[in-house]
Parts: structure tokens; sequence; C-alpha cells
């Protein structure tokens, strides 16, 4: 998979692209958010400034610059990081972001895809079930042969496609829930996708 990443200098005409393989999106989260918005956040214009400044290389100095990551060769399978774990300076560790993020069985990617748009279809899920980034377990939800899955170690049972939605995340900042979508899995729906 390749993802291109432009930097446009602020007082000069020119576009330093840089072409780099990733083998998954890791996007930040927001609560009651979706991956949409999500997409749309990693996709939009970041302006580089005061330490974060852009070095150029014609130049030989510190500049600013806006920067915009794009997907320029969109992957037959589509893997996307949920950053449900951030370090919290207050509290000198990281802390789970239980945060409901909605993630549709229909995937459609327009923003975030250099030129046409790619359409995807939800084809697994890794779940973290726990209250911390230091303990917890994994379980997966697959769709296999028009039917999802539940697989927890050795249990293995059949799911309704609407119990997708329960691992989305919490509305509020503290529930009992603790049984979070983690890693996404999508397959893509067209033919010009396919590596």
């Amino acid at each position: 998979m390749k993802e291109k990443s432009s930097v446009i200098k602020g007082n000069a005409a020119f576009v330093t692209a840089r072409d780099e393989a990733f083998l998954d999106l890791s996007l930040d989260i927001e609560q009651n958010s979706s991956i949409t918005s999500c997409l749309k956040n990693f996709s939009s214009t970041e302006t580089l400034n005061a330490e974060d400044k852009f070095f150029c290389d014609k130049c030989c100095s510190l500049q600013e610059a806006q920067k915009r990551m794009k997907i320029k060769k969109p992957p037959h399978i589509l893997v996307i990081h949920l950053k449900r774990f951030k370090y919290i300076e207050q509290l000198g560790r990281y802390k789970k972001l239980s945060y409901r993020v909605v993630f549709p069985v229909e995937l459609k990617l327009s923003n975030t895809v250099e030129d046409a748009d790619s359409e995807y279809s939800l084809f697994a899920v890794v779940v973290h079930v726990g209250s911390g980034p230091n303990h917890g377990h994994y379980v997966s939800l697959v769709k296999s042969h028009n039917h999802w899955l539940f697989f927890d170690d050795e249990n293995v049972e059949m799911i309704d496609e609407s119990a997708v939605q329960t691992f989305f995340g919490s509305a509020q900042e503290y529930s009992s829930n603790t049984d979070h979508g983690y890693i996404l899995f999508y397959e893509s729906l067209g033919a010009n996708n396919k590596s």
C-alpha cells in the first residue's frame, strides 16, 4: 500500500511529495465520531509552524508549510487501527480511550484517496476487551460466507450483523462496556483496487 505525503512551503510555489509504504492506517479518534470523520482528519491539511517547521532542502532552513496525507494507491485489503490508547501527561501513563467511533459495514473513501473514490466492505474486527492498555483480552468478529462469527479463544458463535454495533465504544466517558473495536479490516468492492 502506498501513502503520499505532500508538503507545500508557505513562501514558495512548489510542492514536496513523498511516497511511503504502509501496512495500516493509524487513526486518531474522538468521542462520538465515525471512521469517516477520522479519515477526513487524517487527510486534512496540517500547518507546520513554530517547533514543527518543515526543513526545506532547497533553502537549507526551517520553513512554515502545509502538510497533507493521501492514499496514492488504494489497497485490496484496508486495515484501520483506531488509536484507543493515549499517553496522558497528568497521569504519567497510557489510558484506554473508550470513545464511541462508528465504523460502517460499507465504507467509501473519498477525501482520503488521491484519485477516484474507493468502496470497501467490513469483514473483520479485532476487539480489545478491558479497561486499560496493560491488561485485557482480544476477541474478533469475522464475516464468513455472509455470516458474522464471534471468536473468543476456543469459543466460536454466530452473531447477527447488528451485534457489530455493540463494539463501537461508549457514548459516555465512564461506562461498564469495555469491549471496543480496535483494528478494522475492509475488503475492496472494486476490481480496479486489486493488487
